[in-house]
């Protein structure tokens, strides 16, 4: 009489497993980038939109054109990208695979954006002057928001690279609710590869500024990878 597969054995519950697994990855990206904007491009936000109005606000008070000039072009680069990211990856629809393959041309799109910020970083000796900033932010956030955008065709609540303080809500919410941490043990995952992506960013500015296209353009490269030779998994 044949057994009962587990939902660990089941074929789609190992593609959203791994599909969560690349997502996380993802927002390695995304604390990344975050970090190269603030630490290295005039201090203002790659995928943070609302700490850049706020940071928007405050340059408004203090009269800082320059800081007014950065943060409202990094968010008009990834309201842009977030634009052409739903035009490419599409809306979520009945019958989508695990991971469809619009996602991957949008982040293929990302991954050429990261290519040519790298390519810049490293023309400029891995130290861009301040005149170098505006295009550099501009192409790091439009990666983002196009990230951002992707994701969303997954059509899954709560999944997200970009948009993580509605993710560390949602944590506290079903944690006080009497959730165990099994129920936010993914989003707590992806909240805690943000850091560790803002963490690897600061320290290779900090020691090896010219591997920093490399933390960007591998993550996206590797999640891209993954999914061409497991396509047979996630587009099931």
């Amino acid at each position: 009489m044949p057994t009962e597969a587990s939902p660990e054995q089941d074929p789609g519950h190992r593609a959203e497993r791994l599909r969560n697994a690349l997502v996380v990855v993802l927002a390695v990206t995304s604390g990344a980038a975050d970090a190269l904007g603030f630490l290295a491009l005039g201090s203002a936000f790659t995928s943070v939109m609302t700490g850049n109005m706020v940071l928007f606000g405050v340059a408004v008070s203090h009269g800082d054109v320059s800081g007014m000039l950065l943060t409202s072009v990094a968010i008009g680069a990834f309201v842009a990208g977030a634009a052409v990211g739903t035009r490419v990856a599409g809306s979520p629809v009945a019958g989508d695979p695990v991971w469809p393959a619009a996602v991957t041309r949008a982040l293929g799109v990302e991954l050429v954006l990261f290519v040519g910020v790298g390519i810049a970083w490293w023309v400029f000796g891995s130290d861009p002057p301040a005149s170098a900033y505006l295009p550099l932010l501009a192409a790091s956030a439009a990666a983002l928001g196009l990230q951002s955008s992707a994701i969303q065709r997954f059509g899954v609540s709560g999944l997200s690279t970009t948009y993580l303080t509605g993710t560390l809500t949602a944590v506290v919410i079903r944690l006080t609710s009497g959730h165990g941490f099994r129920a936010v043990q993914h989003s707590a995952v992806i909240l805690l590869g943000l850091v560790v992506g803002a963490a690897l960013m600061g320290g290779l500015i900090a020691l090896a500024p010219v591997l920093v296209p490399v933390l960007l353009v591998a993550t996206v490269a590797g999640v891209l990878a993954v999914v061409l030779l497991r396509r047979e998994v996630l587009h099931r």
